[in-house]
């Protein structure tokens, strides 16, 4: 994965990662939360795509509101600053903020993943046709250059890698 500061982390030595999250007792903004400040402790930056634009407001308001103590620095795309965002949420492909780092929610996939050097999908259990779109996204992977692994939720919250 690229350092800190080094945009998408193109040159780094360690192979592409395709991350799938299957979600069974928790919502998909408390996971992508979490998720997403490790990836900001860790120094990179990310995009989130989600389906459309009411999505995205939604989850802006929750990253500024989901702790008492702090909030999740971001922005939405389209704004004057969207490069020096450390988090940008997105519902088009080829928004970003020159991270290395995409969230997918909401059933969303992109054409192009190369930009990126990790990608992570989130997906609900009880959201049958998303599960198999999943499915049918991990997949179109299979003979491609991704290093793909799929986490399922467990009933204490936390993930176990199954795949």
């Amino acid at each position: 994965m690229a350092e800190a500061g080094s945009g998408r982390g193109e040159a780094s030595d360690e192979p592409r990662e395709f991350l799938f999250y299957h979600l069974k007792n928790s919502s998909t903004e408390n996971v992508l939360s979490t998720l997403l400040e490790k990836t900001i402790e860790r120094g990179w930056k990310a995009d989130v795509a989600a389906a459309d634009a009411g999505r995205l407001a939604a989850l802006d308001v929750f990253l500024w509101t989901y702790r008492d103590d702090g909030f999740l620095p971001h922005g939405v795309a389209g704004g004057a600053h969207d490069g020096m965002q450390p988090v940008l949420l997105t519902c088009e492909e080829g928004q970003s903020n020159g991270g290395a780092v995409l969230f997918l929610i909401d059933g969303v996939t992109y054409e192009d993943y190369s930009p990126y050097s990790r990608v992570v999908y989130l997906f609900q259990d009880r959201d049958g046709p998303g599960v198999e779109a999943a499915r049918a996204l991990w997949r179109s992977l299979a003979e491609t250059d991704w290093a793909v692994s799929y986490w399922a939720q467990e009933a204490s919250g936390g993930f176990a890698k199954k795949a």
